[in-house]
């Protein structure tokens, strides 16, 4: 049995559901954040991720960001050292989706030297009837951005942890082929 740490760096602009994604996964579905209050700058969480088909896991700090350009300078100082990212957008934001390149390539940028395992998840697909950016745009730029693609709704607790349980995999293969 492996346990494994990470930084995992989940960033986005402000309203995606970074927070709300990041608690519903942190208490196992239990609680949802009813009262919205912006993050301001950057909030640690800690949980321990099965790695699946393994006794491994991989204890993941996970740094929620703030979304709003008026934050960026104290959250960039957070970007080095990543070991995982997940960059998250709202389907029902069409500006959101368009944010995810400039999001992408910060975290790149803090970390020239690494390849970083990352996912993109589009988050509010229980706005179906709001949704501005479908499913194949959210497939492509994964695709051409070199990451996995999910759709989760932190709101009905749908698929919440899939993209996490994904990245502690990727996490343990890339920590293996160092090693």
């Amino acid at each position: 049995m492996v346990n494994l740490r990470s930084k995992c760096v989940v960033c986005g602009d402000s309203t995606v559901g970074k927070t709300a994604l990041i608690q519903s996964f942190h208490s196992d579905g239990t609680q949802y954040p009813k009262n919205y209050q912006m993050t301001t700058g950057v909030e640690l969480h800690v949980k321990s991720v099965p790695v699946v088909d393994t006794e491994d896991t991989v204890e993941m700090f996970l740094y929620d960001f703030a979304g709003k350009e008026l934050f960026f300078e104290q959250v960039a100082q957070h970007l080095d050292e990543a070991a995982l990212l997940m960059v998250v957008y709202d389907v029902s934001n069409e500006k959101s989706f368009q944010s995810c390149k400039k999001w992408i390539k910060n975290v790149h940028n803090a970390n020239p030297e690494k390849k970083i395992p990352s996912v993109l998840v589009a988050n509010k697909v229980d706005l179906e009837e709001r949704r501005t950016v479908t499913a194949s745009q959210g497939k492509e730029l994964a695709k051409t951005e070199g990451m996995e693609y999910f759709e989760t709704s932190a709101k009905d607790f749908r698929d919440i942890e899939t993209p996490f349980l994904h990245l502690a995999l990727l996490y343990r293969e890339s920590s293996s082929n160092m090693a």
